[in-house]
């Protein structure tokens, strides 16, 4: 099994109220994923960390093996998500990928 960890950093700006939408849509969005593309096992986002944290949402995926994680990256549902819901709102990205 493969582990695809992100830690994201949305951009400056937004109000509290805008940050608690923006963090739900791309909870729902990046978890509506689970059960359309191959190899992906579980995917689940962390919206509210504690008071230290230094990211404001937390990706934690697991998948097959590699080969599934390379085809989840360039998976069309994928990539609408990420394109659509992630990339616009994030300033920073933090990715970790390990095998258990």
């Amino acid at each position: 099994m493969v582990k695809h960890i992100i830690l994201w950093k949305l951009k400056d700006g937004y109000s509290k109220e805008q940050m608690k939408h923006i963090k739900l849509e791309i909870k729902e969005n990046l978890e509506g994923l689970k059960g359309k593309i191959p190899g992906l096992i579980d995917i689940k986002v962390i919206t509210e960390g504690l008071a230290g944290s230094n990211a404001d949402l937390m990706l934690d995926a697991s998948f097959d093996n590699e080969e599934a994680l390379k085809l989840y990256a360039v998976h069309p549902a994928h990539v609408t998500v990420a394109d659509g819901k992630v990339r616009p709102y994030t300033a920073e990205r933090n990715c970790m990928d390990f095998e258990l």
